[in-house]
């Protein structure tokens, strides 16, 4: 008869062998990095998960089943979601309503939670690093401002690119509606799972991307990030060492008129960039 001693030395000999799996296993049991993608069905989601299977075990995850997705799970429902983070080396987290325009209630029922969910259940199953796809809406009011009203409305009569000051990711946020505010409430979680539990975390603040990958309007000569540009700074994010252990990098591309400084992700994470939006000026 199974006594209440034998029980737990089972139960302790189970958690002793999962874990003993966990530390020897640095980059997963295929022999490649196992990367969880949150939001893998959205445009920046299906860009990513494609372009990194080459070099990382890639797994999907959306709201929807679709392509690229292997879990079908509601990113604001914890227990729903929890278990597909064991095993994995990093997340990507893109879940969210990605619309800039989402309401209060959509950031409050959705975006939030989607987030605070992610970082817990990377914390449970001791993940290695979390991405966090913040937004440059976080500091969107800047845009309000001169020169920065000026570039993204195109009017360049009197400005110089190169003496442009580019905002740095230190400085005061101001979000421009209830997206950016859910994103720098990530921002700010994402530096309290770092700090209390040790749980790196790199928080990008990405620009402008689009299906069209390429500017189609007047500001995103200043805001876009192409395809090349992310995924290159998505797989610097992967391959930054142990010591990054909290991060704030905007994702712009190149470009001339860009007003967000990257040459901190440039000495961090090594991302360098390739395009500039002013190749498809006409």
């Amino acid at each position: 008869m199974l006594t209440a001693l034998d029980s737990f030395r089972t139960t302790l000999g189970e958690f002793a062998s999962r874990f003993s799996m966990r530390a020897e296993r640095p980059v997963g049991h295929t022999g490649r990095t196992q990367v969880l993608v949150t939001g893998a069905g959205g445009t920046i989601g299906r860009i990513l998960t494609g372009a990194l299977s080459d070099e990382y075990a890639v797994h999907g995850l959306d709201a929807k089943a679709g392509p690229g997705v292997q879990w079908a799970r509601d990113m604001a429902k914890l227990r729903r979601a929890e278990g597909v983070f064991e095993g994995m080396d990093a997340v990507i987290d893109l879940a969210a309503d990605a619309s800039v325009s989402a309401s209060w209630k959509s950031v409050r029922q959705n975006n939030i939670p989607a987030t605070l969910n992610a970082f817990e259940a990377a914390r449970k199953a001791g993940v290695r690093r979390v991405i966090f796809a913040s937004s440059n809406h976080v500091v969107g009011m800047y845009e309000r401002d001169e020169p920065y009203a000026s570039v993204v409305a195109g009017a360049y009569d009197g400005l110089d690119p190169v003496a442009l000051h580019r905002l740095g990711a230190d400085v005061a946020i101001r979000p421009d509606g209830p997206y950016g505010v859910g994103k720098a409430f990530g921002e700010a979680a994402a530096r309290y799972y770092a700090e209390m539990y040790g749980l790196s975390v790199i928080c990008l603040r990405i620009g402008t991307v689009n299906a069209a990958n390429r500017p189609t309007n007047t500001r995103q000569f200043a805001t876009l990030l192409t395809h090349r540009d992310l995924v290159h700074l998505v797989r610097c994010c992967l391959a930054a060492p142990e010591s990054v252990r909290f991060g704030v990098f905007y994702g712009v591309s190149a470009n001339t008129w860009r007003f967000w400084d990257i040459d901190d992700a440039r000495e961090t994470i090594g991302y360098r960039p390739q395009d500039d939006a002013e190749r498809w000026r006409s």
